[in-house]
C-alpha cells in the first residue's frame, strides 16, 4: 500500500469492502436482453466490520440487501431516483455493536439508516413495559443476522432474480419464530417484491407483530411532496401530530427543531384486498408506489420526520399488523395477532419507482379506483388513550 503523504498509511477506512461472490447473466448463458449482476460484499472498519451486503443490479434497478441486518434493504436506485435516506448513522452497523436496551430501549436507532427495515417479530413499536417485560423499540428482527441466504435465478423467462434468507428469533421460554423471506426482481424493471412467511415453531400459541418500516428522503421527499393513498380513516398518533392534522398528507421542507409526527391510517382495498400507497415529489413527476394486501397488513403508519438534512430528513410509509404503539397498548386495542403452533402468515409487498409524470398519474388513478369515491374520515384524537 502506498503512503498517502509520505508518512501516513491508511490500513482501514469504513468504505472498505471485499467482493466475496459474484454472478451475472453471461455466467448463466443468458443474452443481454436479461442483463443483470449480483455481488456479495463484506464491509470492513468501524461498526460495520463483518457486515454482508448483496447488491442486485437488474440492468435498470440497483438495490442492496443486508443479510446481517435481518434481510433489510439499504437502498434502491434507478437512474437519478434513489429510495432511501441520509441518516446520521452513516455506517451499516453490525448488530454485534447494537445495545437495544440503550437510552431506555431506543438502542435500535444506533443502526437505523435502511430504506426498509422490519419491526418484529415477538413485538414491535415503542419501547416500554408490557406487564413485567421491558420491550425495546421495534423488536429484534432488524438486528438479527440471517441464518441462511441463497440466490436463485429462474431458468425460464422472464428470469426472476430471487434473494432468499431465513431469520430466526428464538428465546428460551418466550419465542421461536422463523421468517423465510424472498426479495426478488425482474431484469430491466424498476421494481422489487418482498415475500415473507413468518412461522411459529413453538409448541404454544404466540403473539406476534410485524412492521415494514419503509423510509424515503430526497429526491422524492421535499417541500410540498405528497403522500397519496386510498385512506378510509386517519388519526394522529399523538397530540403533537394532531397540531398539523389539516395537512397530514403534505410535507414540509427541512425544518429545524421539528419533532417527528405520525398518523395512523386504515386503508380501503379493492375486491382482492389489495391497496396502493404512493409518495411523490412536489412536481408529481417522480415517486414510489407500494402495493400490498390489507388482510395481511391492516395498519398503515405515516411517519414524518422533516427535521434538517443533517439530522435525517425522512418519511416512513409503514404497513404493519397494527400501529407502532407499545405492545401493551396494541393488545388492549385488539391489534396483536397470534400464531398457532406450527402456523404461518404470509406478507407480500411490491415497491416500484415512478420516473415520469405519466407513471405518477397512472398510480394516482389506480388509487382513485380503489377509493371508488369513498371519503376519508378524519379523527382528531389518537386511536387509543396513552
Amino acid at each position: 500500500m502506498a503512503p498517502t503523504d509520505g508518512t501516513t498509511f491508511v490500513l482501514v477506512d469504513t468504505p472498505d469492502r471485499d467482493v466475496v461472490w459474484s454472478l451475472d447473466h453471461r455466467m448463466l448463458g443468458l443474452g443481454d436482453a436479461y442483463a443483470f449482476s449480483i455481488r456479495q460484499y463484506v464491509l470492513h472498519g468501524g461498526k460495520q466490520e463483518g457486515v454482508s451486503l448483496i447488491e442486485i443490479d437488474n440492468g435498470h434497478l440497483v438495490f442492496t440487501v443486508i443479510p446481517t441486518r435481518g434481510m433489510g434493504i439499504l437502498e434502491a436506485r434507478a437512474g437519478d431516483i434513489a429510495l432511501g435516506w441520509d441518516s446520521p448513522v452513516r455506517e451499516v452497523v453490525n448488530p454485534a455493536f447494537i445495545d437495544l436496551e440503550a437510552r431506555g430501549g431506543l438502542g435500535w436507532l444506533d443502526g437505523f439508516n435502511e430504506m426498509l427495515v422490519r419491526g418484529g417479530f415477538a413485538w414491535s413499536g415503542h419501547p416500554g413495559l408490557d406487564g413485567e417485560h421491558r420491550l425495546t423499540l421495534h423488536g429484534r428482527a432488524g438486528n438479527t443476522p440471517a441464518s441462511r441466504v441463497e440466490i436463485t435465478v429462474d431458468p425460464e423467462p422472464p428470469h426472476r432474480i430471487r434473494v432468499r434468507g431465513v431469520v430466526r428469533e428464538a428465546t428460551f421460554k418466550f419465542a421461536d419464530f422463523e421468517m423465510a423471506t424472498e426479495i426478488s426482481t425482474l431484469p430491466g424493471e424498476a421494481a422489487f417484491r418482498i415475500s415473507d412467511r413468518l412461522t411459529n415453531r413453538s409448541d404454544y400459541e404466540r403473539e406476534f407483530q410485524i412492521l415494514y418500516h419503509g423510509n424515503f428522503g430526497p429526491p422524492l421527499l421535499e417541500e410540498n411532496a405528497a403522500f397519496v393513498g386510498a385512506i378510509r380513516d386517519v388519526a394522529p398518533f399523538n397530540t403533537y401530530a394532531a397540531r398539523d392534522l389539516d395537512s397530514w398528507p403534505r410535507y414540509r421542507g427541512p425544518t429545524g427543531h421539528f419533532d417527528e409526527q405520525a398518523y395512523t391510517l386504515w386503508p380501503y382495498a379493492n375486491d382482492d384486498n389489495r391497496t396502493t400507497a404512493m409518495l411523490h415529489n412536489a412536481a408529481a413527476d417522480r415517486g414510489v408506489a407500494i402495493r400490498y394486501r390489507v388482510d395481511q397488513l391492516p395498519g398503515l403508519t405515516l411517519w414524518k420526520n422533516t427535521d434538517t438534512r443533517q439530522q435525517g430528513y425522512v418519511t416512513g410509509i409503514e404497513p404493519g399488523s397494527g400501529f407502532p404503539y407499545n405492545r401493551a397498548i396494541e393488545r388492549e386495542a385488539g391489534r396483536v395477532p397470534t400464531l398457532a403452533p406450527g402456523a404461518s402468515r404470509e406478507f407480500e409487498l411490491d415497491y416500484a419507482i415512478l420516473a415520469t409524470r405519466d407513471q405518477v398519474t397512472a398510480v394516482d388513478d389506480e388509487i382513485a379506483g380503489i377509493r371508488a369515491g369513498r371519503e376519508t374520515h378524519i379523527h382528531t384524537e389518537p386511536p387509543v388513550k396513552r
